[in-house]
Formats: C-alpha cells, sequence, structure tokens
C-alpha cells in the first residue's frame, strides 16, 4: 500500500468516525432510537439519505439495543427516474425494502403553474404517503436525511420570509400524533456528508428529474451561509449551538414566557387602556373628527415654542 492510498484510508476513518459519532449522539440526545424500534429509512436517492442508512446500519451493528431498519423508497413516476437503482442496492447490502409507487409527479404537474415551484406540493404529498404506510406497517419511527446545515438554512427562510423563529427539529411528532419523525443527520456537516458519499461511491439519483426550478430561496440562503463560513470559520456552529441554547426569557414571546407577571400587583392582567380601551377610542374619535388641514400645512401636536435670539 502506498504512502497516498495509506492517507487516503486513513482520512476516510476518520470521516466515517466523525460520522457514526455525531449520527450517535444526536440518537443519543434526543432518545431517537429505543429497544425494539422499526425504523423507516426514507430513501430518495440522493447523498444524504444513502450516508444516513449506511451509518445507521453500522451503528445497528454495534448498538446495545435492537431495532429493525427498513429502506423505503417512493416511486413518484417522475420520467426518466431509474426504478431498478435503489432495489438492486439494496439487495446488494441486504437490507429489507419496499417501494411505493404513487404518480405524484402528474398531479403536481396538473396543479402547479408552469415555472412555479413544484417543491412544496410535492413535499406535502410524499409526506403523506409515507406517513400512510408507516402506520400500515407498524413502523415506529420515520428516519428522514436532513443534516445541520438543512436545519440551520430552515431556521433563516422562517426568519427572512416568514417572521418565525424557527427551524426543523431533530425530532418530532406529527400533527395527528401517530408519528415519531427522527433525524439522525441532525449533527453532521453536509460536506462531511458529500464525502463519504464520494468515497463510498453511492448509486446517487440526480434530484433535478421533475424539471423543477431548486427553491431560489433556499438556494440564496445556502450561498450566504457558505461565504459566512469562508470569512468567519465556525459561524455556521455557533448558530446551531444557539438553538440548543434558547433564552426565552430574552426574546419576545409572551406565549414561551410570562412578561406579563414579572413584578406585576394586579396578577398579571394587562390593564383595558393599555389594550385599546376607551381613551384609545376617544383619541381615535378625535383624530376622525378633525377638519382636513389646507395643502402644504403642518399640524403641530404642541404649541410652537417662541424663538430663541
Amino acid at each position: 500500500m502506498t504512502v497516498a492510498v495509506r492517507k487516503q484510508q486513513l482520512n476516510f476513518n476518520k470521516l466515517q468516525k466523525r460520522l457514526r459519532r455525531n449520527v450517535g449522539r444526536a440518537i443519543q440526545n434526543f432518545n431517537m432510537i429505543e429497544e425494539g424500534d422499526r425504523v423507516m429509512v426514507c430513501l430518495s436517492g440522493g447523498k444524504d439519505s444513502f450516508v444516513m442508512l449506511d451509518i445507521l446500519r453500522n451503528l445497528q451493528a454495534r448498538a446495545p439495543v435492537r431495532f429493525e431498519l427498513i429502506a423505503v423508497n417512493l416511486d413518484q413516476k417522475q420520467p426518466g427516474f431509474p426504478e431498478q437503482v435503489l432495489p438492486d442496492y439494496l439487495r446488494s447490502i441486504g437490507v429489507p425494502f419496499h417501494i411505493i409507487e404513487q404518480d405524484t409527479y402528474s398531479v403536481v404537474k396538473r396543479v402547479v403553474p408552469e415555472g412555479k415551484t413544484t417543491c412544496g406540493l410535492c413535499s406535502r404529498l410524499r409526506r403523506g404517503i409515507l406517513y400512510s404506510f408507516a402506520a400500515e406497517h407498524g413502523m415506529t419511527r420515520i428516519a428522514l436525511g436532513h443534516h445541520r446545515d438543512d436545519i440551520v438554512e430552515t431556521l433563516f427562510l422562517n426568519l427572512f420570509h416568514g417572521g418565525k423563529l424557527k427551524a426543523m427539529p431533530p425530532k418530532l411528532l406529527s400533527d395527528d400524533g401517530r408519528h415519531v419523525v427522527i433525524r439522525p443527520l441532525a449533527y453532521c456537516k453536509e460536506r462531511d456528508i458529500a464525502a463519504y458519499a464520494e468515497a463510498r461511491q453511492f448509486p446517487i439519483i440526480p434530484c433535478n428529474l421533475c424539471g423543477s426550478q431548486e427553491n431560489l430561496q433556499r438556494r440564496a440562503i445556502k450561498a450566504m451561509l457558505q461565504q459566512w463560513d469562508r470569512q468567519t470559520p465556525g459561524r455556521v456552529e455557533n448558530i446551531f449551538a444557539a438553538l440548543q441554547n434558547v433564552a426565552p426569557s430574552h426574546l419576545a414571546d409572551s406565549g414561551l414566557f410570562d412578561f406579563a407577571g414579572l413584578g406585576a400587583r394586579n396578577g398579571g392582567q394587562a390593564l383595558d387602556w393599555l389594550l385599546g380601551g376607551r381613551a384609545d377610542d376617544e383619541d381615535e374619535r378625535d383624530e376622525e373628527d378633525m377638519p382636513a388641514l389646507p395643502a402644504g400645512a403642518i399640524r403641530m401636536p404642541w404649541p410652537a415654542l417662541p424663538s430663541q435670539r
């Protein structure tokens, strides 16, 4: 073995250990997988889901608890989708799998106007189908391949475009309370995932088969974060760390913290006049009744002060 090959193998081992450590830490910190779980690993054919399945299998072989891994792919009948790639790969590594065939592609193309992004509707349809399949087959966990960078990008998407301080949780309960969704790659960097997928030479399926334009807002956020990472290394790590170190008392959401009750002597109940009571109503009526001023005139709220000489 040459020096170059030895170095390449050493770097790969370090990368694999780092990914395995981060996935294991996320599973432990958020209690993602327990004894007897049936984990539905959602496999899209992209690098993230391939790496997730590979690392989970690696951990499964060493874990002190027993759990099942079942790979599930949704064939949405996109033109040109190589439908044999995933079954052939999964058979070759001995992982049990299911291929769900649902023509959501035609539905999305029929509903979404030409030129508009199809990603939103497509993801909602996909989620509904996967949830239904999980319920029918007794899956106790649904594993998705979102990583640390996805989580931080989602934080800024919601902040800039939704007016919400909200990201993508490593573990969540579905709205109907029937499904536990986990994201084992929550602590993993996208560049580590990409490097590992390249080294393992997974049969990656391109994600542009539907012809939909990539979400431009997410792409802009990704570019912003990459620039920050180049200019100030460690900034993205600090942003992700902040998601785990939240101080509700230093924000402004009264639903998360009882600001009204702080130092209150009236039981924390706001007085009527502070919430637009009678006095405010009278002020508004007075404002409406005021005659219109001539053009160019300036309304003075206070008497003008005498000029100082």
